[in-house]
């Protein structure tokens, strides 16, 4: 039976079981994964690690490593979006998403740009606050603590979610982070979970590099209703045209 060697971005660990799972039933090819930030993933490819599948939680680094002749197909298969996580108790009812960013007294986490692609996301939408409110994303860029997602950063025990974690062991009041893990961090009564509305917001795009052809069999399954369906049930976007 053949094993796929697959490298997935830290945030699909959710779903991504169920994905294999499912694939797996389909198809009897089974998996083996390793989970971490897309860019740190990227690197370890590049630096010769054997990998018949990269999913990646944005389109650059699969386009990378095409372009370098490490991949041979690449495609989009979900995407995702930003949210903000605060503390409950620092929430007064005057507050909204941005109110909490820019306020002095909080600490505020993110991932880490360049080695994860949701501190990429933040930055791009510390961007677009810059250009609806001169000075303010900017103020945030100096702000954000870049805790997670790094070579060197805090490593976040297995399981934990990195903004339920960060928060409730003390290391900020704050964190920006995917939108699919709000029904997860919902269930947490110390928590309160923000939506981040358009035009502030980014899209996420997940892609996927194919460095092997034993992985063609996934690569079409991430396509299908069936996954679809799955990532769906786990807070990403459908890729699916209606």
């Amino acid at each position: 039976m053949t094993t796929l060697q697959i490298l997935a971005a830290g945030s699909l660990r959710g779903v991504w079981p169920e994905l294999m799972a499912a694939f797996t039933a389909k198809s009897g090819i089974t998996a083996e994964t390793q989970f971490g930030p897309a860019g740190l993933l990227r690197q370890r490819i590049e630096q010769g690690e054997v990998c018949d599948f990269f999913a990646s939680a944005n389109l650059e680094h699969p386009a990378t490593l095409r372009q370098k002749g490490l991949a041979n197909e690449t495609g989009r298969f979900t995407a995702n979006s930003l949210c903000l996580t605060a503390i409950r108790d620092v929430v007064t009812e005057s507050d909204n998403w941005l109110s909490l960013l820019l306020r002095d007294d909080l600490r505020l986490a993110t991932s880490t740009p360049l080695c994860d692609p949701s501190g990429d996301y933040t930055w791009q939408m510390f961007g677009n606050i810059e250009q609806r409110h001169q000075g303010w994303g900017e103020q945030l860029k100096r702000k954000a603590r870049t805790l997670v997602g790094g070579p060197s950063s805090l490593p976040v025990p297995a399981g934990e979610l990195a903004a339920r974690w960060l928060i409730d062991e003390g290391h900020a009041e704050l964190f920006i982070g995917y939108a699919s893990y709000q029904p997860r961090l919902m269930l947490h009564p110390q928590l309160q979970v923000f939506t981040i509305p358009e035009p502030y917001n980014v899209p996420a795009e997940y892609g996927w590099a194919m460095l092997s052809s034993a992985a063609q069999p996934l690569a079409a399954y991430l396509d299908s209703a069936t996954a679809q369906q799955i990532l769906q049930q786990h807070g990403f976007v459908s890729s699916l045209k209606p």
